[in-house]
């Protein structure tokens, strides 16, 4: 299933990612998912949350910069080789992946977030192939 994720850019310093915690936290926007990836003066925090709009809103409010894209959301088994079957059903089909992450759904499943140039695309073939798309509703 395609899935909605914020971009943020974030200043690299002590007590940002704090703030803006606490401008979801105010407008009682919860967090299913993040990934930081950072450089010596700035992050990009990547989220997953219930209501998209909303956060975005609030965050814009708050004077981040904020991007909406879409990943591809699998649920695979919390066990070793998981992630497997998606890069092979993907790789097979000439499908490259920009980035992913992932969070441990519960103990025998894991989610995982991937970011391809054609979502459309690679959510018949992982259909197709039997992998197990996920909804966050």
């Amino acid at each position: 299933m395609l899935v909605k994720q914020i971009a943020v850019f974030l200043e690299n310093r002590s007590g940002r990612l704090l703030e803006l915690a606490k401008v979801l936290e105010r407008d009682k926007i919860n967090l299913s998912a993040l990934s930081i990836a950072e450089t010596p003066d700035y992050g990009i925090l990547r989220i997953i949350t219930c209501d998209t709009d909303k956060a975005v809103a609030a965050l814009k409010k708050a004077g981040y910069a904020a991007q909406v894209s879409e990943l591809v959301a699998v649920e695979v088994a919390d066990e070793p080789g998981g992630l497997v079957s998606v890069l092979t059903v993907l790789g097979q089909n000439n499908i490259g992946i920009e980035y992913l992450y992932s969070f441990a759904r519960s103990q025998s499943s894991a989610v995982i977030f991937l970011k391809v140039a054609d979502e459309q695309g690679a959510v018949k073939i992982l259909q197709k192939n039997g992998v197990k798309l996920w909804n966050l509703a």
